[in-house]
């Protein structure tokens, strides 16, 4: 369409066709017509996206991706006839299916996206409207953040968190799981179970980290009004192959987003100061820069000019509230 007329898909078009071809395919029939005009939106997405992307240069949006039903993973969004009952969801087509409730629900119901990921378990997310996050009383209190391998966060006024390695420590099951699964008949019921021992495996240390993260975020911004992290570019730190299985296990990206969206929901602040700023080679008492403290093996430092002892991450945390309340400052009254 594009190289014929430079036109692009819409969605108001395919939903027309769709009409026509619920007709023809019987299969189509067996959804609700919710689930197919939610496809058809994101399909429209995907094409507008990527050729805003031609447009602005934003580089983020590719081409849009087929789907295969032989992906493990798989999800659908419904918009109609959706409540929850006892220990029971109702959903379209499907009537009321037993679930396990995590949590009570507020608010009106707008959609229910069901999923299924590889290990073979469902999830019904609910998007509800009219409910209201209260914010959390002020404490008054700052604090900044240094992310790291060795500890997973170090604090300007905590003890460290430790970094669990919850990948380094599953390597080994992982590898014979996937040894066993290499030595099936892809395709077969064997091969299926070693593929689900696979999946599960993951899907545990993807749970463990979450969790971490999930109980650390809450913590920080139920305590702190103000925290000062530093702004890492993740997505270059694992181009280096030596570091990039550890720096994915760590999980710094998502720490930091959970930390951002929490904070905007119950009226706390998160500020970034930039990654270039010297925080491990200043002094926290005197402000002296020490250019030899680039050096990752050296772990404490004595200030030339103070005489200070510093640890070198706590350091570096302090340095990053110091510089992070003045950004915060900057940021509030622009």
């Amino acid at each position: 369409m594009y190289e014929k007329d430079k036109s692009s898909l819409s969605y108001h078009a395919c939903s027309t066709d769709l009409t026509g071809l619920k007709k023809e395919i019987a299969w189509l029939q067996e959804v609700d017509s919710t689930a197919l005009q939610s496809s058809l939106k994101d399909l429209d997405s995907a094409d507008q996206n990527f050729f805003r992307r031609g447009k602005q240069g934003e580089g983020k949006a590719g081409f849009p991706k087929f789907k295969s039903k032989q992906n493990h993973r798989k999800s659908y969004k419904s918009k109609m006839s959706i409540s929850i009952r006892d220990k029971t969801v109702k959903l379209p087509k499907l009537g009321f299916v037993a679930c396990r409730v995590s949590k009570q629900i507020e608010g009106r119901i707008l959609s229910a996206t069901v999923s299924q990921n590889p290990s073979g378990k469902y999830f019904v997310s609910l998007c509800c409207t009219g409910v209201e996050s209260k914010p959390l009383t002020k404490t008054g209190l700052s604090i900044g953040i240094d992310l790291g391998m060795k500890d997973f966060v170090v604090t300007s006024d905590t003890p460290p968190f430790p970094n669990h390695k919850f990948l380094a420590k599953s390597l080994e099951k992982l590898r014979l799981f996937q040894r066993l699964l290499s030595r099936k008949t892809k395709g077969s019921n064997n091969w299926n179970k070693a593929r689900i021992k696979v999946a599960r495996l993951h899907e545990q240390v993807a749970n463990q980290r979450s969790d971490l993260q999930l109980t650390l975020s809450t913590q920080l911004i139920q305590d702190y009004d103000l925290i000062a992290i530093e702004d890492l570019t993740v997505k270059n730190m694992v181009k280096n192959r030596r570091l990039a299985r550890s720096v994915s296990d760590v999980s710094w990206s998502e720490f930091v987003r959970q930390l951002e969206y929490k904070a905007v929901w119950y009226g706390k602040r998160v500020v970034r100061v930039d990654q270039y700023f010297p925080s491990s080679q200043l002094c926290s008492a005197c402000g002296y820069q020490n250019p030899e403290t680039k050096n990752l093996a050296i772990r404490n430092r004595t200030c030339p000019v103070c005489g200070a002892v510093h640890d070198r991450d706590v350091n570096a945390a302090i340095n990053i509230l110091h510089e992070g309340i003045p950004v915060s400052h900057y940021l509030k009254n622009r």
